[in-house]
């Protein structure tokens, strides 16, 4: 296991998380299938890494209620997800003094990660993990917000140089940016630390 996640697992239990680790997303995947109870509704966030994990069509199977966007099977999924027992996402940049560092285009992803769940699961590779805020603050600019960009066929300025220039553009999805520093009230949230490169 790598002894990275030994060390942030126990700064993120301090801070109040659920901290699980893995060697691999298949072993995160037959987790969280365990975890949650087939009577319980679920949201997704978009995600990479949870569309990785293939773990949609599982939930579905076997009964679950489930809302994710990125699927078309559900009509206003993105705010039906909003009132969902569970939620399902990733993170963009996990520090190693236990931040969790989002940047959203919407919102829907990062308010539903901090608020209105009984349960929240975040599945975070090993890419995604930063030494500090600024290391993960450039990640966000320069990796996951670029990449998402041309993910979506956007016309951000992010799409030809690879790098962010704090644009104005119309179609930016850089416009809310989430740091949780500690669990917040009135929400279990997971943490499932994945010894792969997994999403942006």
């Amino acid at each position: 296991m790598n002894n990275k996640f030994l060390e942030l697992r126990d700064v993120l239990s301090k801070n109040g998380f659920i901290v699980k680790t893995f060697n691999n997303i298949s072993e995160a995947k037959e987790e969280l299938l365990s975890e949650i109870k087939k009577e319980e509704s679920i949201g997704i966030g978009g995600s990479m890494t949870i569309q990785d994990m293939d773990i949609y069509d599982d939930l579905k199977d076997r009964g679950n209620e489930i809302y994710w966007h990125w699927r078309k099977d559900v009509e206003n999924a993105a705010v039906k997800a909003i009132n969902a027992d569970t939620y399902i996402a990733s993170t963009n940049a996990l520090t190693m003094d236990g931040k969790l560092v989002n940047m959203d285009g919407t919102g829907n992803r990062v308010a539903s990660m901090i608020y209105g769940h009984k349960d929240v699961y975040i599945v975070v590779g090993k890419n995604k993990i930063c030494k500090d805020y600024d290391e993960a603050s450039e990640r966000i600019k320069n990796i996951a917000a670029p990449m998402n960009a041309k993910r979506l066929n956007l016309s951000t300025p992010c799409t030809h140089t690879g790098k962010c220039i704090d644009c104005d553009s119309p179609q930016r999805i850089c416009r809310s940016e989430v740091i949780v520093h500690k669990k917040p009230g009135g929400t279990n949230i997971h943490i499932y630390l994945v010894d792969e490169e997994l999403g942006y």
